[in-house]
């Protein structure tokens, strides 16, 4: 079984290195539905999964690209972070007084889903139709209301990702396209990157605490996911994006629905 799980790795960071989608809208409907495990574990289990994956990107973003905004992702972890925290304690309640939380995660999983398979599509009339980029190029849609509407943003993503593990890499670079139109592409793909990795390690820790976490089953996941996003970056070029992403959006939507209606 550890090969399927590397196996799994492997075709996983491949798809994500082909369309940038992130690896928990991937990675996790085929834990629960090939593997069997359970959506609480399935969740938990990416959430530290993608904090890993993610941290190679920061470095190349930030150190070699300097494609980071550190002023936006502070924007968003103050939304963001408070509310996974919040969502953990909520979980952690229904937990403790004997309430099903597998029921509220999977139909988090499948609204997450439906909402990535919708950001797939859009994603490049975002790119397309968002004015020139201007010298200041983290000004945003709403003006002085930027940071109200940017902290608000993450703390949807908060309590999505905590949820269901999915949105950090899909949900966030649309919202970053839709926020800051004039953003240059790379530093929205680098500053969601470095917001994504606080969130999916604060949240993954949360779910380790209540016990969603299987390590064995991360190790293995890591082993085939690394070269396969190597191999899916490279493969990107030779593979048209106009193909790939309406197929990739419309079994998210298939599995997102799924979910919901389980």
């Amino acid at each position: 079984m550890e090969l399927g799980y590397i196996f799994s790795g492997l075709i996983v960071g491949i798809l994500v290195g082909l369309t940038g989608v992130g690896g928990g809208s991937l990675m996790t409907p085929l834990l629960v539905f090939l593997f069997n495990f359970s959506p609480a574990v399935a969740v938990g289990t990416d959430l530290l999964f993608a904090a890993i994956t993610k941290t190679g990107g920061v470095f190349v973003h930030h150190g070699t690209h300097g494609s980071v905004d550190w002023k936006i992702v502070r924007q968003l972890a103050f939304g963001s972070l408070p509310a996974a925290v919040l969502t953990i304690l909520v979980l952690r309640y229904l937990d403790q007084n004997s309430k099903d939380i597998s029921g509220v995660i999977t139909y988090s999983l499948g609204i997450a889903l439906v909402l990535t398979s919708i950001a797939v599509l859009i994603r490049s009339y975002l790119k397309r139709h968002a004015p020139p980029i201007s010298r200041e190029s983290n000004e945003g849609r709403f003006g002085r209301w930027q940071p109200a509407v940017t902290i608000t943003v993450g703390v949807v993503l908060g309590i999505l990702v905590t949820l269901s593990s999915v949105g950090a890499g899909a949900l966030g670079t649309v919202a970053l396209f839709f926020l800051y139109p004039r953003l240059p592409a790379l530093k929205v793909v680098g500053t969601d990157l470095a917001h994504a990795i606080p969130l999916t390690a604060l949240a993954g820790a949360g779910h380790w605490t209540l016990g969603n976490v299987n390590f064995t089953l991360l190790a293995t996941l890591l082993i085939g996911s690394l070269p396969g996003i190597w191999i899916g970056s490279h493969l990107s070029a030779r593979i048209p994006d106009k193909i790939l992403r309406p197929i990739l959006a419309s079994i998210l939507l298939l599995i997102g629905l799924k979910f919901v209606t389980n």
